[in-house]
Protein backbone atom coordinates (compact mmCIF):
# COMPACT_ATOMS: atom_id res chain seq x y z
CA UNK A 1 0.00 0.00 0.00
CA UNK A 2 1.12 3.65 -0.94
CA UNK A 3 0.13 6.31 0.85
CA UNK A 4 1.31 9.74 -0.82
CA UNK A 5 0.74 13.35 -0.10
CA UNK A 6 2.13 15.42 -2.89
CA UNK A 7 4.39 17.98 -1.51
CA UNK A 8 5.01 16.65 1.46
CA UNK A 9 5.89 13.41 3.65
CA UNK A 10 5.18 9.69 3.07
CA UNK A 11 2.18 9.58 5.27
CA UNK A 12 1.44 6.56 7.51
CA UNK A 13 -2.12 4.33 8.37
CA UNK A 14 -2.08 5.83 11.81
CA UNK A 15 -1.55 9.14 10.55
CA UNK A 16 -4.35 8.55 7.94
CA UNK A 17 -6.79 7.44 10.46
CA UNK A 18 -6.53 11.01 12.28
CA UNK A 19 -8.45 12.44 9.04
CA UNK A 20 -12.11 12.59 9.78
CA UNK A 21 -12.82 13.34 6.98
CA UNK A 22 -12.18 10.31 5.69
CA UNK A 23 -13.79 7.39 5.44
CA UNK A 24 -11.33 4.07 4.76
CA UNK A 25 -11.98 0.30 3.52
CA UNK A 26 -10.36 -2.38 5.44
CA UNK A 27 -7.09 -2.56 3.54
CA UNK A 28 -5.55 -5.05 1.88
CA UNK A 29 -2.05 -3.95 0.98
CA UNK A 30 -1.98 -6.35 -2.30
CA UNK A 31 -5.42 -4.26 -4.13
CA UNK A 32 -5.22 -1.06 -3.50
CA UNK A 33 -3.16 2.30 -3.69
CA UNK A 34 -4.58 5.66 -1.56
CA UNK A 35 -3.03 8.93 -2.80
CA UNK A 36 -3.88 12.16 -1.01
CA UNK A 37 -3.62 14.83 -3.67
CA UNK A 38 -3.70 18.43 -3.28
CA UNK A 39 -5.96 19.99 -6.55
CA UNK A 40 -4.57 22.33 -8.53
CA UNK A 41 -5.85 26.14 -7.67
CA UNK A 42 -8.53 27.82 -9.96
CA UNK A 43 -7.32 30.17 -12.57
CA UNK A 44 -6.46 33.37 -10.22
CA UNK A 45 -6.46 31.54 -7.17
CA UNK A 46 -3.79 31.70 -4.52
CA UNK A 47 -2.30 27.95 -3.72
CA UNK A 48 -2.96 28.99 -0.29
CA UNK A 49 -6.53 29.83 -0.74
CA UNK A 50 -7.13 26.27 -2.30
CA UNK A 51 -6.04 23.16 0.27
CA UNK A 52 -8.57 20.84 0.22
CA UNK A 53 -7.21 17.48 -0.09
CA UNK A 54 -8.39 14.81 -2.12
CA UNK A 55 -8.39 11.18 -1.99
CA UNK A 56 -8.34 8.35 -4.96
CA UNK A 57 -8.20 5.20 -5.21
CA UNK A 58 -6.20 3.21 -7.52
CA UNK A 59 -8.04 -0.15 -7.57
CA UNK A 60 -6.49 -3.12 -9.22
CA UNK A 61 -8.20 -6.37 -10.54
CA UNK A 62 -12.25 -7.02 -9.61
CA UNK A 63 -12.42 -3.35 -7.74
CA UNK A 64 -11.02 -1.89 -11.06
CA UNK A 65 -13.59 -3.43 -12.62
CA UNK A 66 -16.78 -2.41 -10.04
CA UNK A 67 -15.43 1.32 -11.02
CA UNK A 68 -15.70 1.12 -14.82
CA UNK A 69 -19.04 -0.89 -14.38
CA UNK A 70 -20.54 2.09 -12.53
CA UNK A 71 -18.83 4.98 -13.79
CA UNK A 72 -19.93 3.61 -17.62
CA UNK A 73 -23.51 2.91 -16.81
CA UNK A 74 -23.77 6.00 -14.72
CA UNK A 75 -22.04 8.02 -17.56
CA UNK A 76 -24.54 6.23 -19.96
CA UNK A 77 -27.92 6.70 -17.81
CA UNK A 78 -27.35 10.49 -17.50
CA UNK A 79 -27.30 11.08 -21.21
CA UNK A 80 -30.79 9.37 -21.96
CA UNK A 81 -33.74 11.07 -21.99
CA UNK A 82 -36.39 7.89 -21.15
CA UNK A 83 -34.82 5.22 -18.92
CA UNK A 84 -37.22 2.30 -17.10
CA UNK A 85 -35.93 0.03 -14.48
CA UNK A 86 -36.12 -2.63 -17.19
CA UNK A 87 -34.11 -0.81 -19.60
CA UNK A 88 -31.21 0.02 -16.77
CA UNK A 89 -31.21 -3.72 -15.90
CA UNK A 90 -30.36 -4.40 -19.22
CA UNK A 91 -27.44 -1.82 -19.75
CA UNK A 92 -26.03 -2.83 -16.72
CA UNK A 93 -26.05 -6.80 -17.49
CA UNK A 94 -24.59 -5.59 -20.50
CA UNK A 95 -21.87 -3.60 -18.85
CA UNK A 96 -21.08 -6.52 -16.22
CA UNK A 97 -20.76 -8.95 -19.33
CA UNK A 98 -18.86 -6.38 -21.65
CA UNK A 99 -16.37 -5.03 -19.40
CA UNK A 100 -14.23 -8.16 -18.28
CA UNK A 101 -13.84 -8.93 -21.59
CA UNK A 102 -12.91 -5.79 -23.07
CA UNK A 103 -10.15 -5.39 -20.67
CA UNK A 104 -8.69 -8.36 -21.23
CA UNK A 105 -8.65 -7.83 -25.12
CA UNK A 106 -5.78 -6.08 -26.77
CA UNK A 107 -5.51 -2.31 -27.82
CA UNK A 108 -7.95 -2.20 -31.42
CA UNK A 109 -6.27 -1.22 -34.36
CA UNK A 110 -6.27 2.91 -33.63
CA UNK A 111 -4.09 1.91 -30.59
CA UNK A 112 -7.65 2.47 -28.45
CA UNK A 113 -8.60 0.29 -25.77
CA UNK A 114 -11.60 -1.94 -26.67
CA UNK A 115 -13.43 -0.72 -23.48
CA UNK A 116 -12.95 2.59 -24.63
CA UNK A 117 -13.99 1.93 -28.25
CA UNK A 118 -17.07 0.40 -26.87
CA UNK A 119 -17.71 3.13 -24.83
CA UNK A 120 -17.07 5.88 -27.30
CA UNK A 121 -19.76 3.87 -29.58
CA UNK A 122 -22.41 3.54 -26.96
CA UNK A 123 -22.26 7.29 -25.77
CA UNK A 124 -23.19 8.35 -28.98
CA UNK A 125 -26.04 6.52 -29.35
CA UNK A 126 -27.08 7.73 -25.49
CA UNK A 127 -26.73 11.08 -27.19
CA UNK A 128 -29.21 10.29 -29.94
CA UNK A 129 -31.42 9.30 -27.61
CA UNK A 130 -31.71 5.27 -28.56
CA UNK A 131 -33.04 2.67 -26.03
CA UNK A 132 -31.31 0.37 -23.98
CA UNK A 133 -31.26 -2.39 -26.72
CA UNK A 134 -29.37 -0.56 -29.30
CA UNK A 135 -27.19 0.92 -26.63
CA UNK A 136 -26.30 -2.58 -25.00
CA UNK A 137 -25.51 -3.56 -28.88
CA UNK A 138 -23.46 -1.07 -29.23
CA UNK A 139 -21.77 -1.77 -26.20
CA UNK A 140 -21.16 -5.52 -27.28
CA UNK A 141 -20.21 -5.40 -30.67
CA UNK A 142 -16.85 -5.25 -29.94
CA UNK A 143 -16.91 -8.27 -27.94
CA UNK A 144 -18.85 -10.22 -30.47
CA UNK A 145 -16.73 -9.39 -33.19
CA UNK A 146 -13.52 -10.70 -30.91
CA UNK A 147 -14.97 -14.15 -31.11
CA UNK A 148 -15.24 -13.76 -27.11
CA UNK A 149 -19.55 -14.55 -27.25
CA UNK A 150 -22.58 -15.74 -29.25
CA UNK A 151 -25.06 -14.37 -30.68
CA UNK A 152 -27.33 -17.91 -28.63
CA UNK A 153 -25.14 -16.18 -25.24
CA UNK A 154 -26.53 -12.40 -25.84
CA UNK A 155 -29.87 -13.61 -26.26
CA UNK A 156 -29.51 -15.86 -23.19
CA UNK A 157 -27.75 -13.51 -20.86
CA UNK A 158 -29.26 -10.37 -22.22
CA UNK A 159 -32.17 -11.01 -24.05
CA UNK A 160 -33.37 -11.60 -27.94
CA UNK A 161 -34.06 -8.28 -29.00
CA UNK A 162 -30.20 -7.63 -28.19
CA UNK A 163 -29.31 -10.58 -29.70
CA UNK A 164 -31.64 -9.45 -33.01
CA UNK A 165 -30.01 -6.02 -33.39
CA UNK A 166 -26.49 -7.56 -33.03
CA UNK A 167 -27.49 -9.71 -35.59
CA UNK A 168 -28.89 -7.15 -38.30
CA UNK A 169 -26.07 -4.79 -37.69
CA UNK A 170 -23.63 -7.70 -38.50
CA UNK A 171 -25.41 -7.90 -41.79
CA UNK A 172 -25.27 -3.67 -42.24
CA UNK A 173 -21.41 -4.17 -41.55
CA UNK A 174 -21.29 -5.83 -44.63
CA UNK A 175 -23.78 -4.27 -47.24
CA UNK A 176 -20.57 -2.36 -48.98
CA UNK A 177 -19.39 -5.71 -49.85
CA UNK A 178 -22.24 -6.35 -52.03
CA UNK A 179 -20.87 -4.26 -54.93
CA UNK A 180 -17.24 -4.11 -56.86
CA UNK A 181 -18.00 -0.52 -58.24
CA UNK A 182 -18.87 1.89 -55.33
CA UNK A 183 -20.56 4.93 -58.21
CA UNK A 184 -23.78 6.48 -57.40
CA UNK A 185 -25.73 3.68 -59.08
CA UNK A 186 -24.39 1.05 -56.83
CA UNK A 187 -24.35 3.50 -53.30
CA UNK A 188 -28.13 4.63 -54.52
CA UNK A 189 -29.43 0.81 -54.42
CA UNK A 190 -27.23 0.33 -51.32
CA UNK A 191 -28.82 2.88 -49.20
CA UNK A 192 -32.47 2.10 -50.40
CA UNK A 193 -31.68 -1.96 -49.57
CA UNK A 194 -30.54 -0.65 -45.40
CA UNK A 195 -33.58 1.39 -45.45
CA UNK A 196 -36.18 -1.20 -47.15
CA UNK A 197 -34.71 -4.24 -45.78
CA UNK A 198 -33.16 -3.81 -41.82
CA UNK A 199 -34.13 -2.59 -38.65
CA UNK A 200 -33.91 0.83 -38.49
CA UNK A 201 -31.80 1.10 -34.78
CA UNK A 202 -29.39 -1.08 -36.92
CA UNK A 203 -28.67 1.50 -39.70
CA UNK A 204 -28.49 4.00 -37.02
CA UNK A 205 -25.67 1.80 -34.81
CA UNK A 206 -23.78 0.81 -38.06
CA UNK A 207 -23.91 4.98 -38.22
CA UNK A 208 -22.35 5.40 -35.36
CA UNK A 209 -19.47 2.73 -35.35
CA UNK A 210 -18.30 4.72 -38.72
CA UNK A 211 -18.53 8.12 -36.83
CA UNK A 212 -16.50 6.32 -34.54
CA UNK A 213 -14.01 4.97 -36.65
CA UNK A 214 -13.69 8.12 -39.50
CA UNK A 215 -13.12 10.05 -35.59
CA UNK A 216 -9.73 7.57 -35.20
CA UNK A 217 -9.05 6.69 -38.90
CA UNK A 218 -5.48 8.49 -38.86
CA UNK A 219 -3.36 4.95 -37.75
CA UNK A 220 -4.26 3.41 -41.78
CA UNK A 221 -2.26 4.55 -44.88
CA UNK A 222 -3.32 7.26 -46.71
CA UNK A 223 -4.95 5.15 -49.36
CA UNK A 224 -7.23 2.86 -47.30
CA UNK A 225 -8.08 6.29 -45.30
CA UNK A 226 -9.86 7.57 -48.71
CA UNK A 227 -11.32 4.11 -49.49
CA UNK A 228 -13.33 4.34 -46.30
CA UNK A 229 -14.01 8.08 -46.69
CA UNK A 230 -15.28 7.36 -49.72
CA UNK A 231 -17.88 5.02 -49.01
CA UNK A 232 -18.84 7.04 -45.61
CA UNK A 233 -19.61 9.66 -48.31
CA UNK A 234 -21.93 7.73 -50.87
CA UNK A 235 -23.48 5.81 -48.57
CA UNK A 236 -23.48 6.02 -44.67
CA UNK A 237 -23.71 10.05 -44.61
CA UNK A 238 -26.87 10.12 -47.02
CA UNK A 239 -28.70 7.41 -44.57
CA UNK A 240 -27.53 9.54 -41.84
CA UNK A 241 -29.37 12.26 -42.79
CA UNK A 242 -32.01 10.36 -44.30
CA UNK A 243 -32.87 9.20 -40.52
CA UNK A 244 -33.14 12.77 -39.34
CA UNK A 245 -30.08 12.42 -37.62
CA UNK A 246 -28.38 15.44 -38.72
CA UNK A 247 -25.16 15.87 -36.38
CA UNK A 248 -24.29 12.76 -37.48
CA UNK A 249 -24.92 13.00 -41.10
CA UNK A 250 -22.92 16.35 -40.84
CA UNK A 251 -20.05 14.91 -39.41
CA UNK A 252 -19.86 12.24 -41.79
CA UNK A 253 -19.59 14.94 -44.17
CA UNK A 254 -16.99 16.76 -42.88
CA UNK A 255 -14.60 13.82 -41.34
CA UNK A 256 -14.87 12.45 -45.32
CA UNK A 257 -14.12 15.25 -46.83
CA UNK A 258 -10.65 16.25 -44.87
CA UNK A 259 -9.58 12.40 -46.06
CA UNK A 260 -10.69 12.89 -49.57
CA UNK A 261 -9.80 16.21 -50.05
CA UNK A 262 -7.58 17.25 -47.49
CA UNK A 263 -6.05 20.42 -48.89
CA UNK A 264 -9.93 22.16 -49.83
CA UNK A 265 -11.04 21.09 -46.57
CA UNK A 266 -7.86 23.18 -45.17
CA UNK A 267 -9.00 26.03 -47.37
CA UNK A 268 -12.45 26.22 -46.10
CA UNK A 269 -11.40 25.49 -42.28
CA UNK A 270 -9.60 28.39 -42.66
CA UNK A 271 -12.04 30.85 -44.31
CA UNK A 272 -14.43 29.78 -42.44
CA UNK A 273 -12.47 30.56 -38.95
CA UNK A 274 -10.72 33.70 -40.19
CA UNK A 275 -13.49 35.97 -39.04
CA UNK A 276 -11.71 37.06 -35.96
CA UNK A 277 -12.55 40.54 -33.68
CA UNK A 278 -9.70 41.54 -31.47
CA UNK A 279 -8.01 38.15 -31.73
CA UNK A 280 -11.60 36.82 -30.45
CA UNK A 281 -13.56 34.14 -33.28
CA UNK A 282 -16.76 35.64 -33.79
CA UNK A 283 -18.50 32.73 -33.30
CA UNK A 284 -17.31 33.33 -29.12
CA UNK A 285 -18.56 36.56 -29.44
CA UNK A 286 -22.11 36.80 -30.91
CA UNK A 287 -22.92 33.00 -28.15
CA UNK A 288 -22.03 35.03 -25.25
CA UNK A 289 -23.99 38.21 -26.51
CA UNK A 290 -27.04 36.15 -27.69
CA UNK A 291 -26.94 33.77 -24.22
CA UNK A 292 -26.66 37.07 -22.02
CA UNK A 293 -29.65 39.10 -23.90
CA UNK A 294 -31.72 35.71 -23.31
CA UNK A 295 -31.04 35.31 -19.50
CA UNK A 296 -31.25 39.07 -18.91
CA UNK A 297 -35.55 38.94 -20.59
CA UNK A 298 -37.36 37.95 -17.70
CA UNK A 299 -40.41 37.48 -19.62
CA UNK A 300 -38.55 34.78 -20.84
CA UNK A 301 -37.10 33.95 -17.40
CA UNK A 302 -40.26 32.92 -16.66
CA UNK A 303 -41.19 30.59 -19.03
CA UNK A 304 -38.31 28.58 -18.52
CA UNK A 305 -35.93 26.89 -15.79
CA UNK A 306 -32.60 26.79 -17.89
CA UNK A 307 -31.06 28.43 -21.92
CA UNK A 308 -27.98 27.30 -23.54
CA UNK A 309 -26.64 28.46 -26.83
CA UNK A 310 -24.20 26.01 -28.90
CA UNK A 311 -22.72 27.69 -31.35
CA UNK A 312 -20.64 25.76 -34.56
CA UNK A 313 -19.11 26.77 -38.23
CA UNK A 314 -20.91 25.99 -41.08
CA UNK A 315 -20.54 22.08 -42.67
CA UNK A 316 -17.07 22.35 -44.35
CA UNK A 317 -18.32 20.17 -47.34
CA UNK A 318 -21.57 22.18 -47.55
CA UNK A 319 -19.58 25.14 -47.99
CA UNK A 320 -17.28 23.98 -50.82
CA UNK A 321 -20.27 22.76 -52.64
CA UNK A 322 -21.99 26.17 -52.62
CA UNK A 323 -18.53 27.87 -53.12
CA UNK A 324 -18.07 25.52 -56.42
CA UNK A 325 -20.55 23.74 -57.56
CA UNK A 326 -22.78 26.63 -57.11
CA UNK A 327 -20.80 28.79 -58.01
CA UNK A 328 -21.53 31.44 -55.10
CA UNK A 329 -19.47 34.35 -54.40
CA UNK A 330 -17.86 34.05 -50.43
CA UNK A 331 -19.79 36.58 -49.37
CA UNK A 332 -23.14 35.42 -50.92
CA UNK A 333 -22.50 31.80 -48.76
CA UNK A 334 -25.11 32.43 -46.11
CA UNK A 335 -24.88 30.82 -42.49
CA UNK A 336 -21.28 31.26 -41.91
CA UNK A 337 -21.55 30.92 -38.40
CA UNK A 338 -24.73 28.95 -36.90
CA UNK A 339 -26.60 28.65 -33.53
CA UNK A 340 -28.98 26.25 -32.02
CA UNK A 341 -30.86 27.86 -28.93
CA UNK A 342 -31.96 24.91 -26.33
CA UNK A 343 -34.55 26.51 -24.09
CA UNK A 344 -36.05 23.80 -21.13
CA UNK A 345 -39.54 25.19 -19.89
CA UNK A 346 -40.52 25.31 -16.69
CA UNK A 347 -41.89 22.34 -15.49
CA UNK A 348 -45.86 21.61 -15.35
CA UNK A 349 -48.78 20.49 -16.78
CA UNK A 350 -49.01 23.13 -19.77
CA UNK A 351 -45.04 22.42 -20.57
CA UNK A 352 -45.23 21.60 -24.22
CA UNK A 353 -47.51 25.08 -24.70
CA UNK A 354 -44.92 27.17 -22.47
CA UNK A 355 -41.98 25.75 -24.58
CA UNK A 356 -43.32 26.78 -27.50
CA UNK A 357 -44.10 30.59 -26.40
CA UNK A 358 -41.03 30.58 -24.95
CA UNK A 359 -39.13 29.48 -28.48
CA UNK A 360 -41.38 32.81 -30.16
CA UNK A 361 -40.38 34.98 -27.15
CA UNK A 362 -36.56 34.04 -27.80
CA UNK A 363 -37.07 35.21 -31.91
CA UNK A 364 -38.50 38.47 -30.52
CA UNK A 365 -35.23 39.11 -28.03
CA UNK A 366 -33.34 38.10 -31.50
CA UNK A 367 -34.84 40.45 -33.71
CA UNK A 368 -34.39 43.53 -31.24
CA UNK A 369 -30.67 42.43 -31.40
CA UNK A 370 -30.11 41.58 -34.87
CA UNK A 371 -31.25 42.51 -38.68
CA UNK A 372 -33.57 39.37 -39.46
CA UNK A 373 -33.02 38.27 -43.13
CA UNK A 374 -36.23 38.33 -44.66
CA UNK A 375 -38.01 35.42 -46.61
CA UNK A 376 -35.13 33.28 -44.13
CA UNK A 377 -37.24 32.38 -41.60
CA UNK A 378 -39.04 29.14 -40.89
CA UNK A 379 -41.54 27.77 -38.29
CA UNK A 380 -41.47 24.01 -38.13
CA UNK A 381 -43.23 24.80 -34.51
CA UNK A 382 -46.51 25.98 -36.48
CA UNK A 383 -46.38 23.38 -39.52
CA UNK A 384 -43.34 20.92 -38.67
CA UNK A 385 -41.93 18.64 -41.35
CA UNK A 386 -43.73 15.48 -42.35
CA UNK A 387 -41.08 13.37 -40.03
CA UNK A 388 -42.33 15.17 -36.86
CA UNK A 389 -39.16 17.67 -36.96
CA UNK A 390 -40.15 21.37 -34.51
CA UNK A 391 -37.62 24.19 -34.41
CA UNK A 392 -37.76 27.58 -35.38
CA UNK A 393 -35.33 29.24 -37.95
CA UNK A 394 -34.29 32.46 -38.76
CA UNK A 395 -31.21 34.06 -40.22
CA UNK A 396 -30.07 37.81 -39.21
CA UNK A 397 -27.39 40.11 -39.94
CA UNK A 398 -25.19 41.28 -37.53
CA UNK A 399 -23.42 43.87 -39.51
CA UNK A 400 -21.84 46.32 -36.83
CA UNK A 401 -21.02 50.32 -37.86
CA UNK A 402 -20.63 49.50 -41.28
CA UNK A 403 -18.11 46.28 -40.41
CA UNK A 404 -19.39 43.31 -42.99
CA UNK A 405 -20.52 40.17 -40.61
CA UNK A 406 -21.32 36.71 -42.23
CA UNK A 407 -24.82 35.83 -42.11
CA UNK A 408 -25.90 33.73 -39.19
CA UNK A 409 -28.57 31.13 -39.47
CA UNK A 410 -30.33 30.77 -35.34
CA UNK A 411 -32.45 27.56 -34.59
CA UNK A 412 -34.45 27.73 -31.65
CA UNK A 413 -35.97 24.70 -29.43
CA UNK A 414 -37.11 23.19 -26.66
CA UNK A 415 -35.16 20.50 -25.33
CA UNK A 416 -37.79 17.95 -26.33
CA UNK A 417 -37.80 19.25 -30.01
CA UNK A 418 -33.77 19.02 -29.46
CA UNK A 419 -33.60 15.20 -28.49
CA UNK A 420 -36.25 14.46 -31.37
CA UNK A 421 -34.30 15.99 -33.73
CA UNK A 422 -31.08 14.48 -33.00
CA UNK A 423 -31.97 11.43 -32.55
CA UNK A 424 -34.23 11.86 -36.07
CA UNK A 425 -38.14 11.98 -35.62
CA UNK A 426 -38.60 9.03 -38.95
CA UNK A 427 -36.48 6.88 -37.13
CA UNK A 428 -37.97 7.27 -33.81
CA UNK A 429 -41.36 6.97 -35.20
CA UNK A 430 -40.47 3.29 -36.85
CA UNK A 431 -39.43 1.95 -33.46
CA UNK A 432 -40.45 3.23 -30.32
CA UNK A 433 -43.55 1.14 -30.31
CA UNK A 434 -46.21 3.60 -31.04
CA UNK A 435 -46.27 2.94 -35.12
CA UNK A 436 -48.40 0.40 -35.93
CA UNK A 437 -50.60 2.00 -38.92
CA UNK A 438 -48.64 0.12 -42.05
CA UNK A 439 -49.69 2.82 -44.03
CA UNK A 440 -48.22 5.04 -42.21
CA UNK A 441 -44.82 3.05 -41.49
CA UNK A 442 -44.56 2.81 -45.52
CA UNK A 443 -44.67 6.57 -45.69
CA UNK A 444 -42.26 7.40 -43.48
CA UNK A 445 -40.06 5.16 -45.32
CA UNK A 446 -40.84 6.73 -48.39
CA UNK A 447 -39.61 9.64 -46.59
CA UNK A 448 -36.40 8.76 -45.95
CA UNK A 449 -35.69 7.46 -49.27
CA UNK A 450 -36.35 10.98 -50.70
CA UNK A 451 -33.99 12.44 -48.21
CA UNK A 452 -31.09 9.99 -48.69
CA UNK A 453 -31.48 10.80 -52.95
CA UNK A 454 -31.71 14.60 -52.22
CA UNK A 455 -28.50 14.06 -49.62
CA UNK A 456 -26.85 12.27 -52.24
CA UNK A 457 -27.24 14.52 -54.98
CA UNK A 458 -24.71 16.92 -54.13
CA UNK A 459 -22.16 13.73 -54.06
CA UNK A 460 -22.27 13.60 -57.95
CA UNK A 461 -19.26 14.78 -58.63
CA UNK A 462 -16.98 12.46 -56.19
CA UNK A 463 -15.69 10.00 -58.26
CA UNK A 464 -15.62 6.46 -58.49
CA UNK A 465 -14.02 3.11 -57.62
CA UNK A 466 -14.45 1.91 -61.31
CA UNK A 467 -11.32 2.91 -63.43
CA UNK A 468 -11.91 1.49 -67.10
CA UNK A 469 -8.87 3.53 -68.37
CA UNK A 470 -6.30 1.59 -66.71
CA UNK A 471 -6.19 -1.34 -68.92
CA UNK A 472 -5.50 -4.45 -67.90
CA UNK A 473 -2.09 -5.51 -70.12
CA UNK A 474 -1.37 -2.03 -68.33
CA UNK A 475 -1.81 -3.65 -64.88
CA UNK A 476 -0.37 -7.15 -65.73
CA UNK A 477 2.92 -5.55 -67.10
CA UNK A 478 3.29 -3.75 -63.71
CA UNK A 479 2.59 -7.52 -62.00
CA UNK A 480 5.15 -9.05 -64.24
CA UNK A 481 7.84 -6.47 -63.73
CA UNK A 482 8.00 -7.07 -59.71
CA UNK A 483 7.14 -10.52 -60.33
CA UNK A 484 10.74 -10.96 -61.13
CA UNK A 485 11.04 -15.58 -60.87
CA UNK A 486 7.90 -15.74 -63.03
CA UNK A 487 6.41 -18.06 -60.55
CA UNK A 488 2.59 -15.69 -60.82
CA UNK A 489 3.34 -14.43 -57.27
CA UNK A 490 5.05 -11.66 -55.99
CA UNK A 491 6.95 -12.72 -52.57
CA UNK A 492 8.20 -10.90 -49.25
CA UNK A 493 11.34 -11.02 -50.50
CA UNK A 494 10.54 -9.74 -53.95
CA UNK A 495 8.68 -6.70 -52.90
CA UNK A 496 11.43 -6.22 -49.83
CA UNK A 497 13.87 -6.01 -52.65
CA UNK A 498 11.66 -3.10 -54.83
CA UNK A 499 11.70 -1.44 -51.63
CA UNK A 500 15.18 -1.11 -50.89
CA UNK A 501 16.07 0.01 -54.87
CA UNK A 502 13.80 2.55 -53.81
CA UNK A 503 15.72 3.38 -50.38
CA UNK A 504 12.92 2.05 -48.55
CA UNK A 505 13.48 0.05 -45.27
CA UNK A 506 12.38 -3.72 -45.16
CA UNK A 507 9.71 -3.37 -42.36
CA UNK A 508 8.17 -1.27 -45.38
CA UNK A 509 7.81 -4.22 -47.75
CA UNK A 510 6.50 -6.32 -44.64
CA UNK A 511 3.41 -3.98 -43.83
CA UNK A 512 2.56 -3.12 -47.05
CA UNK A 513 2.59 -7.59 -47.97
CA UNK A 514 0.40 -7.46 -44.88
CA UNK A 515 -2.40 -4.60 -45.82
CA UNK A 516 -2.65 -6.37 -49.25
CA UNK A 517 -2.48 -10.02 -49.16
CA UNK A 518 -6.44 -10.45 -48.53
CA UNK A 519 -5.83 -14.58 -47.93
CA UNK A 520 -2.89 -14.13 -45.77
CA UNK A 521 -0.53 -16.96 -47.95
CA UNK A 522 2.54 -14.45 -47.35
CA UNK A 523 2.55 -13.16 -51.21
CA UNK A 524 0.30 -11.23 -53.80
CA UNK A 525 -1.43 -12.81 -56.25
CA UNK A 526 -2.60 -11.31 -60.01
CA UNK A 527 -5.80 -10.48 -58.36
CA UNK A 528 -4.35 -8.30 -55.18
CA UNK A 529 -2.15 -6.77 -57.30
CA UNK A 530 -4.54 -5.40 -59.33
CA UNK A 531 -7.44 -4.39 -56.49
CA UNK A 532 -3.87 -2.11 -55.26
CA UNK A 533 -3.23 -0.72 -58.77
CA UNK A 534 -6.83 0.22 -58.74
CA UNK A 535 -7.04 2.02 -55.20
CA UNK A 536 -3.36 3.53 -56.61
CA UNK A 537 -5.68 5.37 -59.61
CA UNK A 538 -8.67 6.13 -57.16
CA UNK A 539 -5.82 8.55 -55.01
CA UNK A 540 -4.39 9.78 -58.00
CA UNK A 541 -7.68 11.27 -59.05
CA UNK A 542 -8.67 12.59 -55.45
CA UNK A 543 -5.50 14.36 -55.28
CA UNK A 544 -6.17 15.34 -59.38
CA UNK A 545 -9.36 16.96 -58.18
CA UNK A 546 -8.18 18.48 -54.72
CA UNK A 547 -5.43 20.27 -56.40
CA UNK A 548 -7.92 21.46 -58.75
CA UNK A 549 -10.76 22.26 -55.71
CA UNK A 550 -7.59 23.96 -54.08
CA UNK A 551 -6.48 26.37 -56.51
CA UNK A 552 -10.66 27.64 -57.43
CA UNK A 553 -10.74 27.79 -53.81
CA UNK A 554 -7.73 30.11 -53.65
CA UNK A 555 -9.10 32.16 -56.17
CA UNK A 556 -12.31 32.71 -54.54
CA UNK A 557 -10.89 33.10 -51.18
CA UNK A 558 -8.19 35.19 -51.86
CA UNK A 559 -6.39 33.11 -49.67
CA UNK A 560 -1.93 32.22 -50.46
CA UNK A 561 -0.04 29.21 -49.49
CA UNK A 562 1.99 31.52 -47.76
CA UNK A 563 -0.68 33.00 -45.43
CA UNK A 564 -0.44 32.89 -42.11
CA UNK A 565 -3.51 31.36 -41.37
CA UNK A 566 -3.13 28.57 -43.79
CA UNK A 567 0.54 27.61 -42.26
CA UNK A 568 -1.41 28.16 -38.52
CA UNK A 569 -4.43 24.92 -39.48
CA UNK A 570 -2.15 23.26 -41.81
CA UNK A 571 -0.35 22.22 -38.41
CA UNK A 572 -2.99 22.52 -35.99
CA UNK A 573 -4.59 19.96 -38.38
CA UNK A 574 -2.06 18.13 -38.81
CA UNK A 575 0.68 17.12 -41.32
CA UNK A 576 -1.51 14.55 -43.17
CA UNK A 577 -3.62 17.86 -44.71
CA UNK A 578 -0.56 19.31 -46.15
CA UNK A 579 1.12 15.98 -47.77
Amino acid sequence: MELLLYGHDLLTLEDLKCLPTIRYPKFDPHRLRLRLMRPRPRAGASSSSYSSTVVALELHGGGKMVVELVGAFNQLTERMNVLSTSSSRLLFESLKLSIPILQSLPLAADARSPLSKALSVALLLADLQMDAEVISAGILRHVLEAGEISLQEVRNRIGTGTAHLLHESLRVKNIASKVEVLDDDSAAALRKFCLTYYDIRAVILDLALKLDMMRHLDYLPRYQQQMRALEVMKIHAPLAHAIGTDYLSLELEDLSFRYLFPYSYLYVETWLRSHMTGGMPLIDIYKEQLLQSLKSDSVLADMVDDISVKGRYKSRYSTMKKLLKDGRKPEEVNDVLGFRVILKPKSGMDMPEIGEKACYRTREIIQSLWREMPNRTKDYIARPKANGYRSLHMAVDATDHGRTRPLMEIQIRTTEMDLLAAAGTASHSLYKGGLTDPEEAKRLKAIMLAAAKLAALRLKDLPSTNYKSVEIDQRDRAFRLLDKNGDGRISIEELTEVMEELGAPGEDAREMMQLLDSNSDGSLSSDEFDLFQKQVEFMRNLEDKDDNYKSMLNEKLQMADSSGLIQVYSKELGNRLAN
